[in-house]
């Protein structure tokens, strides 16, 4: 009778080591490192290279959070040079630069950049000026200075001429430039932001076919002379 008892008595007691030394084991492991926290699920993990990529691209362009990239050509040229850039005012009566220079030669065609309806175009303070209020955006765009060819009112597409370049002494000096600037309201915002990368220069590189003439002809076997 008494072996029966220390027996069920060994039994209780091992098992009951058993238990202390399995929980006690996770007890000091801790959390799981796999398994979410308990203050709640973890952020998902970023996706390297997007989001890094698209916040640099436009950031290399000094670019404005909430202005989209509808411009579809440059005002002159193809590329032109910018002889001054987007220095924004630190205060609204501040000193800056609100707007870009780019170069252009006097009578070069200024174009609109995208679609909108011209909202001035006349002259202030003595230089030629045409804005564009561009549709459906609450964005205008100005150009100066210029010999406008548009009327007040009137529909412009991405591309249309909308004036030529004034001839020096105007905003840039002694250089012939267009002054490009962008407005939503009274706020001046940085007009290269209408641009997007492949116009910026900053987009992907594209291959393009080249035709070399291949594949070439098979030559034809060269024979060994026979002995004369």
């Amino acid at each position: 009778m008494r072996r029966h008892v220390w027996c069920g008595v060994g039994w209780a007691v091992l098992v009951t080591a058993l238990t202390l030394i399995v929980y006690g084991s996770r007890a000091w492991a801790g959390p799981s490192r796999t398994g979410p926290s308990r203050s709640g699920p973890s952020a998902p993990a970023p996706v390297p290279g997007v989001a890094a990529e698209s916040a640099g691209a436009r950031a290399g362009a000094g670019a404005d959070v909430g202005v989209p990239a509808i411009g579809r050509v440059w005002p002159v040229g193809v590329r032109p040079s910018v002889l001054r850039g987007w220095e924004p005012p630190a205060t609204p009566y501040g000193p800056g630069h609100r707007g870009v220079d780019l170069a252009a030669a006097p009578g070069s065609p200024v174009r609109a950049v995208a679609a909108g309806r011209v909202a001035f175009a006349g002259r202030v303070a003595g230089r030629g000026v045409v804005t564009v209020e561009l549709a459906g955006t609450g964005l205008r765009t100005t150009y100066e200075p210029v010999r406008p060819s548009v009327e007040e009112g009137a529909e412009v597409g991405a591309g249309d001429v909308v004036g030529v370049v004034a001839e020096t002494g105007g905003h840039c000096g002694a250089s012939a430039c267009v002054h490009w600037g962008l407005l939503r309201g009274g706020t001046y915002l940085n007009p290269l932001s209408l641009l997007p990368p492949w116009l910026l220069g900053r987009g992907p590189s594209r291959l393009l076919p080249v035709h070399t003439g291949w594949p070439p002809r098979p030559l034809s076997p060269v024979r060994p002379e026979a002995p004369s």
